[in-house]
C-alpha cells in the first residue's frame, strides 16, 4: 500500500552502507527499496574507515528511479563501524524515528543495549536476527529481551529466540523473515527468451573468460562465499578433486569448479596452494574468481553452473544458495542453520520441517525427505567450539567424500533432469509457502514492524525486582535426538 510521504513513518536502520555489496548491505538495500513506499527510511551506513564519514546523503532520487516511487524518502549517514551511543542520541534529536531497526551479530550492538531503557521509553528496537547453530545461546539472552520485535532470518532462528527467551518469549513479538532474492535480478538465462536479448551473447563472452576459452566445459560446480575457516572452501576443493578421480579422467576434462571468492584469506587459507597440492590440472580443472562482479554478472555466474555447493561448517542462511535457487541452478548444502530451510525438509506429519526443543536441528538427519532441488550433506562431525563472546557453540563438519558424493549425484542426472530441478526450486523459493522472494521479505517486514509499532508499549523508567533465589541457567533442549 502506498503511503504519502508525510504520513509515513520513520525507520532508523543501523547496519552496512545500503550501497555496498556485503550480504547484509544487499539485504538490507531490497528491504529499503521494497517498504520505500511504507516508510521513511535513515541508515547509519557502516563500513570499515568508510572514506564518506561525516556526511549526510539523499539518496531519494536514486531510490525514486529504481524503485519508481516518487516520493521516496531515504537519507544516509556514513559512518565507520556500527555506530555509538553519542551517534545515536545525535541522529534522534535531529529526526522524528519511531523505530529503530538493526541488523547483524548483536555484539556489534552492547553499546544500544546498553541504553535500551533510555531507547524504549520512545522507540522500540526491532532486530533482523540469525543465530548460526545450537546449543541455545544463552549468552544472548540479554540481548534478546532488550528488543521488542526479533525477525529470525531462518526457522532455526526463531526456535533459538523462543528458546532463550523462555518464559518471556510469550510477551515477545518473534517472526520468520526469510531472506529474500530480487526475482528480476537472478532468472535463468536462455537463447530464446525475449527478457535476455542482448544479454545472452555477453553472458557467453563471460563464460568463455571464466574457462579461459575452454570450449568443452560441459559441467559446472560453483562455490561463491568467503574465505574463512567456517565455510570449508579446501574441503570442496578436495572434495571435487576425489570427484574427479571416481568419474575418470577422461570425463573430469570436461567437468569444472569456479570459486568466486578471494583465493588467499587470512581468515581462511591460500587456497591457490591447495589446488597445486591436490589438484593435477592435466583433468581436474579449478578456476578461482577473485574480482568483484555486479548483480548481472553474478547471475551469470549461477547460470554457468550446474550445482551451487556451500560445505559450511556453520552459516546462518547462506545467501548464494537462494541465489542460485532463483536463477533455477541446483543446491548441496551441509544440512546445518538456516540452509537447511532452502532444503525443504519435510517432517513425519508430511509439513516443511520447523524446529523445535525436541528436533532443534535437522543436522542428524531425522528427516531425509527434501526438495527435489537439493542435495543434502549430512555432517559426520558435531563438536563443539566456541570464543570467549560466545562460548559454545555446535561445528557441524560434514566430510570431503560425502561432498564428491553430492557433486557425483547431480553430474549423474542428465542436463534436462537438472534443470527440472532448478526450476522447482525458483518455483518454490517465489511461493507464499518460502516466500524467499525480496517483495515476499518486504512484505514480512511490513507486517511485523507495523505490529510493533501499533502494540508498542513504551519501557518504563525502572522496574521493581524481588530477589529470591536465582534460577539455574542451562540449556533445555535436547542434544541428541
Amino acid at each position: 500500500m502506498m503511503i504519502k510521504k508525510e504520513d509515513r513513518k520513520t525507520v532508523l536502520m543501523l547496519c552496512d552502507d545500503i550501497r555496498m555489496h556485503s550480504g547484509i548491505a544487499t539485504m538490507a538495500r531490497e528491504i529499503v527499496f521494497g517498504t520505500v513506499q511504507h516508510y521513511n527510511w535513515i541508515n547509519l551506513g557502516a563500513a570499515i574507515k568508510h572514506p564518506e564519514e561525516g556526511k549526510a546523503l539523499d539518496l531519494s532520487k536514486s531510490v525514486s528511479d529504481a524503485t519508481g516511487v516518487e516520493d521516496a524518502s531515504v537519507m544516509l549517514y556514513p559512518n565507520s563501524g556500527y555506530g555509538d551511543a553519542q551517534k545515536l542520541r545525535q541522529l534522534l534529536a535531529t529526526h522524528k524515528v519511531d523505530a529503530i531497526f538493526i541488523f547483524t551479530d548483536p555484539r556489534y550492538w552492547t553499546w544500544l543495549f546498553d541504553i535500551e531503557r533510555e531507547i524504549r521509553e520512545h522507540t522500540p528496537i526491532v532486530y533482523l536476527n540469525i543465530w548460526d547453530n545450537y546449543p541455545a545461546p544463552l549468552y544472548n539472552r540479554g540481548y534478546y529481551e532488550s528488543c521488542d520485535l526479533l525477525m529470525g532470518i531462518s526457522k532455526q532462528t526463531v526456535n533459538i529466540n523462543k528458546l532463550v527467551l523462555g518464559e518471556k518469549a510469550k510477551n515477545k513479538k518473534i517472526k520468520y523473515v526469510p531472506h529474500g532474492i530480487n526475482e528480476k535480478e537472478f532468472y535463468k538465462i536462455t537463447a530464446d527468451s525475449e527478457k535476455n536479448k542482448g544479454d545472452y551473447a555477453k553472458y557467453l563472452e563471460f563464460r568463455e573468460n571464466i574457462f579461459e576459452n575452454k570450449k568443452d566445459i560441459e559441467y559446472v560446480v560453483f562455490f561463491n562465499s568467503r574465505n574463512i575457516r567456517r565455510k570449508s572452501a579446501p574441503d570442496l576443493i578436495v572434495a571435487y578433486r576425489a570427484f574427479c578421480d571416481s568419474i575418470g579422467k577422461d570425463a573430469a576434462k570436461k567437468c569444472a569448479l569456479v570459486l568466486h571468492t578471494a583465493p588467499v584469506d587470512t581468515n581462511g587459507t591460500d587456497l591457490r596452494k591447495v589446488k597445486e597440492a591436490m589438484c593435477d590440472p592435466s583433468y581436474v580443472n579449478v578456476y578461482f574468481s577473485g574480482q568483484k562482479l555486479s548483480t548481472q554478472q553474478m547471475n551469470w555466474m549461477y547460470n554457468l553452473a550446474d550445482l551451487t555447493v556451500l560445505p559450511s561448517s556453520n552459516e546462518g542462511w547462506g545467501l548464494s544458495l537462494t541465489e542460485s535457487m532463483m536463477a533455477e541452478t541446483m543446491i548441496a548444502a551441509n544440512v546445518t542453520g538456516g540452509m537447511q530451510d532452502q532444503m525443504r525438509f519435510v517432517d513425519d506429519n508430511g509439513e516443511w520441517y520447523t524446529p523445535s526443543s525436541d528436533v532443534p536441528s535437522n543436522h542428524r538427519g531425522t528427516y531425509k525427505e527434501h526438495g527435489p532441488w537439493a542435495l543434502p550433506i549430512f555432517p559426520t562431525n558435531i563438536s563443539l567450539v566456541g570464543s570467549v563472546p560466545t562460548p559454545y557453540i555446535f561445528d557441524d563438519r560434514c566430510s570431503f567424500e560425502d561432498i564428491a558424493y553430492a557433486i557425483e549425484q547431480a553430474y549423474n542426472l542428465t542436463p534436462e533432469e537438472r534443470s527440472k530441478n532448478g526450476k522447482l526450486a525458483r518455483e518454490w523459493a517465489t511461493s507464499e509457502e518460502a516466500k524467499m522472494s525480496a517483495a515476499n521479505m518486504s512484505l514480512n517486514v511490513i507486517d511485523a514492524i507495523d505490529e510493533t509499532l501499533r502494540d508498542f508499549k513504551p519501557r518504563s523508567k525502572f522496574d521493581i525486582i524481588k530477589v529470591g533465589e536465582r534460577k539455574r541457567d542451562y540449556v533445555e533442549h535436547q542434544l541428541l535426538y
